[in-house]
């Protein structure tokens, strides 16, 4: 973690304790074991284990034992395999869209339950409404937004400049990205106009691209799907033609893992990414680059996407409790406003972007500002029961169709079908 943000969560003044010889704290009375993902780039688990040290400072009574798991879904995973072992664990940051899963296997418990105090039920509706979306159900909260992020649109302003483009305009729409990706796009290969990630999360991607078209992919309830929705397939086709017809795009799947560094390199003009990215990328590009809202067709639209903080059931009373007090903690204004900064994450409520140091930043950097005004225009993530084997079906159709072997059509009408079936019980 940065001097900076010690300074903004107030580590310093540990570091300063414990180089004049004060005593070291007693033994925590509670330990919490607590899953972790890391997805996209940067340091995180630097930035994690420093808020996890200073919150350990403040709480001596409570120690918090983070495990960096891998991906979302390694992390869920390892986190149910732990549960089913018997092993301890209190608490985790999972993917958002895994709710309907965790309520399956009766594994969390909600906040509504946890609440005891007016200050506690006034932390609990401080949140931004479109990132709960993913988190609440059937009338109650069961998960608290934390590394939470929308798509966004990077574009390398020096390539603008030199293929004759206004470099601090990007495209407002569909058309325009295909035909400032058709300037941008170099004839030996060496620069693509755009990419979009179709490995990772393809479900991810497509869903901007139907909302943008005007199409939700599922109901709240999370029972149904619309994946073979007209527009839905025009979607699908539109993301197919940016290669196949356009030639703007690279054909086959563009990897999700190193699409920061294509970016980075010049490979590729423009990308759309997380805002989870925003601060690597800040740190590494070697040329002016800007960030914006995703460009629309019917209308501007992204998912969220991210993780939130769920609690165990398992968990003690007293466990339970001091999970608690360590949330609220990490969800603070002041911490989600260095955390934001620190990695490019979305401040998870409107108070964090109304602190000093949030405000400074955004008015050094505005692209820190977009994944938050984004959500004027966002929708929940993708989530429903049989959450992984509807994903996995509608990835298998994106890339069937970017690769070719199946017509976007055709590919949906077969995911649909998968989903409908696994879906049809919970009706």
């Amino acid at each position: 973690m940065t001097t900076r943000t010690k300074n903004l969560i107030g580590g310093l003044a540990l570091s300063t304790a414990l180089a004049g010889g004060a005593a070291l704290p007693a033994a925590a009375e509670v330990e919490l074991t607590m899953f972790y993902p890391i997805a996209v780039g940067g340091a995180l688990t630097e930035v994690v284990d420093g808020l996890v040290e200073d919150f350990e400072a403040e709480h001596p009574d409570i120690s918090v034992n983070a495990i960096y798991a891998g991906n979302y879904d390694d992390t869920r995973v390892r986190a149910l395999a732990a549960l089913n072992a018997g092993e301890p664990a209190q608490l985790s940051v999972l993917f958002s869209i895994d709710l309907f899963e965790l309520l399956e296997q009766d594994i969390i418990v909600p906040f509504d339950s946890l609440v005891e105090t007016d200050e506690d039920r006034e932390w609990l509706d401080s949140f931004y409404p479109g990132l709960m979306a993913n988190g609440v159900t059937e009338g109650q909260t069961w998960g608290i937004p934390f590394q939470r992020s929308t798509i966004v649109l990077y574009w390398n302003k020096d390539a603008f400049a030199e293929a004759g483009l206004d470099p601090e305009t990007p495209p407002a729409n569909w058309d325009e990205m295909v035909e400032m990706g058709q300037a941008l796009t170099k004839d030996d290969g060496s620069q693509w106009g755009v990419m979009v990630p179709s490995t990772g999360y393809p479900y991810w991607m497509f869903q901007a691209f139907a909302l943008q078209n005007g199409i939700e992919l599922m109901n709240e309830a999370g029972t149904e799907t619309y994946f073979d929705d007209p527009a839905a397939v025009e979607a699908l086709e539109y993301w197919v033609s940016l290669s196949a017809e356009h030639g703007i795009m690279p054909s086959g799947t563009v990897e999700w893992g190193t699409l920061r560094q294509n970016f980075l390199e010049g490979q590729t003009a423009m990308m759309w990414h997380t805002t989870g990215n925003l601060t690597a990328v800040r740190n590494q590009a070697e040329f002016d680059f800007g960030v914006a809202l995703l460009p629309a067709k019917e209308r501007y639209g992204s998912p969220t996407g991210g993780g939130n903080f769920y609690v165990f059931k398992d968990a003690s009373e007293e466990e339970q409790k001091a999970a608690m007090t360590f949330i609220k903690w990490m969800t603070a204004p002041e911490r989600a406003a260095a955390w934001s900064i620190e990695t490019g994450y979305m401040g998870v409520s409107p108070a964090a972007y109304e602190t000093d140091e949030l405000k400074a930043y955004i008015e050094d950097f505005p692209a820190a500002a977009v994944a938050r005004d984004q959500l004027e225009h966002g929708a929940a993530e993708l989530s429903t029961y049989e959450g992984g084997r509807v994903r996995e079906a509608l990835n298998n159709a994106v890339q069937s169709a970017l690769t070719g072997s199946a017509e976007p059509a055709d590919a949906l009408a077969e995911s649909q079908a998968t989903a409908e079936r696994l879906l049809r019980m919970y009706r």
